[in-house]
């Protein structure tokens, strides 16, 4: 039987890096593994390691739209992210920890 836990972080980043193959418009075939790599590394700078947690997600749905950032449990969702997003993203995760 599968033990049940609570998870020991704040929050959870899921960045989706899921790539649908040529001529499929998806997360992994734009800048996600690059954004997954900087919330990483913004994440070790602020010693949040014990708080957040940045993991890379199979396909959360709209390919579309991508890449996907989900902040969970928080509901708080980012399409269309590059790079240059990473801040923000971190913003509102700053803002999140803040609140505990």
């Amino acid at each position: 039987m599968a033990k049940v836990k609570e998870t020991p972080f704040v929050c959870h980043i899921f960045v989706c890096t899921h790539d649908r193959g040529e001529g499929e418009t998806s997360c992994g075939g734009n800048d996600s593994k690059l954004v997954r790599k900087l919330l990483k590394e913004e994440a070790a700078v602020r010693d949040w390691k014990k708080q957040v947690r940045v993991s890379q997600s199979g396909c959360l749905g709209p390919c579309d739209e991508g890449p996907n950032v989900m902040i969970y449990p928080q509901k708080i969702w980012f399409s269309g992210v590059s790079a240059n997003d990473v801040k923000q993203i971190i913003s509102a995760v700053e803002e999140i920890i803040k609140k505990q």
